[in-house]
């Protein structure tokens, strides 16, 4: 049976916890960032964000309502969460996407979908003909919304709810390297206050546009 490194790797550091579950490989880690560099994180996505997008539009205009911003990789908290997720995993971080960050506010979601970029897809070529496929993804809390906004992987029926901080990380693959669609999540709606998170995705190989 393959195994995966990087699940080994985050199963012995201190803090993650692995949920148990054959369907996918999912570790949450708290208090990974403390307060000030996440309310620094914050100030930064307020100053830079947009309308998200999605690569492959379904027809549903509110598939994904949230906001999205790209975090200067210059950034001094950018930089050290970058390396201190690189740090963690042991993940190259040759392979990982620019740090992006989100905003929800209040009725704002992003429904079910996977991380991962569907071979068939109209724009699949697009996006994975120079790094490949996305590969682990690392989620982090900013803050903690007033009600809402909890992150449900579906597949497992397990809902992870937004605290100040807090890691979130799975593998988009199974051990053999194929596609999970076990990773299936959904972004809930938030229902008082604002939501902010980061998300850092990393590839089959070294990332370029």
């Amino acid at each position: 049976m393959a195994t995966d490194p990087i699940a080994a790797r985050l199963a012995t550091l201190p803090g993650f916890q692995r949920l148990p579950s054959p369907k996918l490989t999912l570790f949450v880690r708290r208090a990974f960032l403390d307060p000030a560099d996440c309310a620094h994180l914050v100030d930064l996505i307020d100053l830079g964000r947009r309308p998200s997008t999605i690569a492959d539009p379904n027809g549903d205009t509110a598939f994904r309502t949230s906001e999205t911003c790209d975090l200067p990789a210059t950034d001094r908290v950018v930089a050290a969460v970058d390396a201190a997720l690189a740090a963690a995993t042991g993940l190259d971080p040759r392979h990982g996407e620019p740090i992006q960050g989100q905003r929800y506010a209040v009725g704002q979601e992003f429904k079910a979908h996977t991380d991962y970029f569907e071979p068939d897809g109209a724009d699949f070529a697009r996006y994975c003909s120079v790094a490949g496929n996305r590969t682990w993804t690392a989620m982090i809390y900013l803050n903690e919304p007033e009600a809402g906004g909890a992150t449900r992987f579906k597949a497992v029926d397990k809902t992870i709810q937004p605290e100040l901080g807090k890691l979130v990380c799975w593998n988009n693959c199974r051990a053999d390297g194929t596609l999970n669609p076990a990773t299936i999540h959904h972004g809930m709606k938030v229902r008082a206050g604002t939501k902010y998170i980061i998300t850092k995705w990393y590839r089959e190989r070294a990332w370029g546009w």
